[in-house]
């Protein structure tokens, strides 16, 4: 039988630990049993609701699928950004790696932003990358410049694709 990925975003990982500790047992679990309390400190009634929460994802169309492709072509094997694509629509998929490699709810310094740009890129652009990741919405910062804080938001299904192809080239790698 295959195994379907089902997608659990937690907002607030303080308060799933909390409830996920209050449901702990002392004997070991199995696997439905430890689906459904990890389901449940998440705010489900069990595994079942949550899949049932879940959308299922439609397959993207080839469009989409060529601008995954071309995205990925700018990166190197070990997920280095190696060029600036020319596409505005391939650009943004790139910038998601960026973002996803910024911590979220937390402020950083630009110094601490381009320290993160700057190891996932060797076309010696950490700037424009900075940029475009404000004028992308995907990243805000304050009116000084002094604080940048990720934009937290939901990738697209494109936008998911593409992370979970990049990553997976990472954990090749390793």
């Amino acid at each position: 039988m295959p195994r379907s990925q089902i997608p659990l975003v937690i907002e607030d990982a303080s308060a799933f630990a909390r409830n996920l500790r209050q449901d702990w047992p002392r004997e070991p679990l199995g696997q439905a049993e430890m689906l459904a309390r990890i389901a449940k400190a998440a705010g489900y009634r069990n595994h079942q609701h949550l899949k049932a929460e879940t959308p299922e994802e439609q397959p993207l169309d080839k469009d989409a699928q060529k601008r995954i492709t071309d995205a990925l072509r700018v990166f190197s094997n070990d997920a280095i950004m190696v060029r600036w694509p020319q596409k505005t629509s391939v650009q943004r998929l790139c910038l998601m790696w960026f973002w996803s490699r910024i911590p979220g709810r937390i402020d950083l310094t630009e110094n601490q932003v381009n320290d993160i740009l700057r190891a996932g890129e060797r076309f010696g652009d950490h700037v424009l990358l900075r940029r475009s990741l404000i004028d992308q919405k995907l990243v805000k910062r304050s009116i000084d410049g002094s604080v940048y804080r990720r934009i937290e938001q939901r990738p697209r299904p494109e936008e998911r694709q593409f992370l979970r192809n990049l990553s997976e080239r990472c954990l090749l790698r390793v």
